[in-house]
């Protein structure tokens, strides 16, 4: 009978709904910069009587960024962290400002540790996500439109207006919701996934393999 008990207790605590991150303890955890404490969940905090306003404000959302991606597809994300928002550490949440230029695409990719809520600040976007059934849910949006990408599932944003560029503001409830582009993680990894592997996948041929992986970058 004990172990019954113990069976059920598991396997309630397996189906119990779980958070993304953790639940804070304290009002806030202003991030410490200067530690170097290895956490597993955010970095530890600076004593809460040293906090300034300051910690809880960034103006790093204001500008685009410049990333690699986009030349690669036509895209950007810049994204809020300890280090430029030290007072959303351990909060279980960022953003993440998205600038795509016309016609660009920020291609199919999933956010494994969290769900995103996106809000089109400027331009004209088709948006969509499958679910594990395989079933695609697509929606055009206009400014001022938010649509909501479940956590894991795979999703993609594409900028229908060949010349004016889309800028996208984005929130997550997590503090690292993580990010894997399907297309890279698949033809660009190091080291890279068997070819033989991505042929059969992809019912394609050796040659369509290394094709792929240059188009990347690879």
């Amino acid at each position: 009978m004990e172990r019954v008990f113990v069976v059920l207790l598991l396997l309630l605590s397996l189906l119990s709904p779980s958070r993304p991150d953790p639940d804070l303890l304290l009002d806030y955890c202003v991030a410490d910069l200067a530690a170097q404490t290895f956490h597993l969940n955010g970095r530890p905090c600076i004593d809460p009587t040293v906090a300034r306003s300051a910690h809880f404000a960034t103006s790093a959302l204001s500008e685009p960024s410049v990333a690699s991606s986009a030349a690669l597809f036509g895209f950007s994300v810049t994204t809020t962290n300890a280090t430029t928002l030290p007072g959303a550490n351990a909060q279980g949440l960022a953003m993440s400002r998205v600038d795509i230029v016309g016609g660009g695409l920020v291609p199919p990719h999933a956010h494994p540790r969290a769900s995103e809520a996106a809000l089109l600040l400027r331009g004209a976007l088709l948006v969509g996500f499958a679910d594990t059934s395989h079933r695609l849910y697509a929606q055009q949006l206009r400014p001022g439109d938010t649509f909501l990408f479940p956590r894991g599932l795979v999703h993609f944003l594409y900028n229908l207006d060949p010349t004016t560029p889309a800028v996208v503001l984005s929130g997550f409830n997590s503090q690292n919701p993580g990010a894997q582009l399907a297309s890279t993680t698949l033809f660009r990894s190091d080291p890279r996934f068997p070819e033989e592997v991505l042929k059969k996948a992809f019912k394609i041929s050796g040659q369509d393999v290394q094709r792929i992986q240059r188009n990347l970058g690879g």
